[in-house]
């Protein structure tokens, strides 16, 4: 359980690429995850040793967190935050049989302060003075920009930035299969094009090439109908991409049909020889001598 107290929760989280990119039940594990960081050391027992839990650290479980995000949230939610939240950098998670310790990256930049100003809050309370304390967000917003102030402002691209380019190049090759497609926001695709390059970590060029892929396949053709659909199905067709075509198979191998399978086959004649026929006139001489034998003894 994470130390009572508040913490501090910027307004400039909303421009934030990972804030941006997560889904609404991501925004509501980040935001538990912040609540239940450690605000000062704590000792814990980890891995069945002495461990202090630096500010921002957190020994927990999946289920934990599951409990504290409350409703309409699962494990495979958690779970999946937490690894999304890791592959980006906002923390360090990792696991053990007796628990999951978690970091949470940057947190003295943003938090230190916090204790703190809560504490002088407590005595402004205490005294009835009607002069509170304000949120300590409130104080650093007087000396930020005006800008950190307002709404998220939408990235514009420019015609000839890589972004737009593949965006536009998309919905050409999207036009060139239905002629009657309506128009898209590119400076929307635009921007998920520049998330599948930063964030995704995909090459412009290995994005201007699935494009190409995904148009020309008659499955992915009538599917990938938008920028966010080629972001979210990229590596399913990388992979089929990676495959074989069909049609570049070896040809399966076909065995010759034997002769005497054949419609009209005649065996041919063989000729034998004398010493065979002799051979086969003894044969057949002992055989009847022993069927003899064996009748008289019956």
């Amino acid at each position: 359980m994470a130390d009572g107290g508040w913490i501090k929760l910027y307004r400039v989280l909303l421009d934030d690429d990972l804030w941006i990119d997560c889904t609404p039940v991501q925004k509501v594990v980040m935001i538990t995850l912040l609540l239940m960081a450690n605000h000062k050391e704590r000792k814990w027992i980890w891995q069945g040793k002495k461990f202090v839990a630096k500010p921002g650290q957190m020994v927990t479980s999946l289920e934990s967190i599951k409990q504290e995000a409350g409703k309409g949230v699962s494990i495979k939610n958690v779970r999946s935050s937490l690894d999304k939240f890791q592959k980006v950098g906002f923390l360090a998670n990792q696991s053990a049989k007796t628990g999951r310790l978690i970091t949470i990256a940057n947190w003295a930049k943003y938090q230190d302060g916090v204790e703190e100003v809560a504490k002088q809050q407590a005595n402004n309370w205490q005294t009835g003075g009607k002069q509170v304390a304000t949120n300590k967000n409130v104080k650093n917003d007087k000396n930020e920009k005006k800008e950190d102030s307002q709404h998220s402002r939408k990235r514009e691209y420019a015609d000839d930035s890589p972004e737009l380019i593949e965006a536009t190049y998309l919905w050409e090759k999207i036009k060139g299969n239905n002629p009657e497609h309506r128009k898209p926001d590119l400076q929307s695709w635009a921007d998920d094009i520049r998330k599948m390059n930063q964030l995704d970590h995909r090459p412009f060029e290995k994005i201007h090439k699935m494009i190409d892929w995904c148009q020309i396949d008659t499955f992915w053709q009538t599917n990938i109908l938008s920028a966010s659909k080629l972001r979210s199905k990229y590596d399913t067709m990388a992979a089929q991409a990676n495959r074989p075509y069909t049609s570049r198979r070896a040809p399966a191998r076909q065995e010759a049909t034997p002769e005497w399978m054949q419609e009209g086959y005649k065996a041919p004649k063989q000729e034998v020889s004398a010493d065979a026929k002799a051979e086969l006139a003894e044969q057949l001489k002992e055989l009847e001598q022993l069927r003899s034998r064996n009748a008289t003894s019956s």
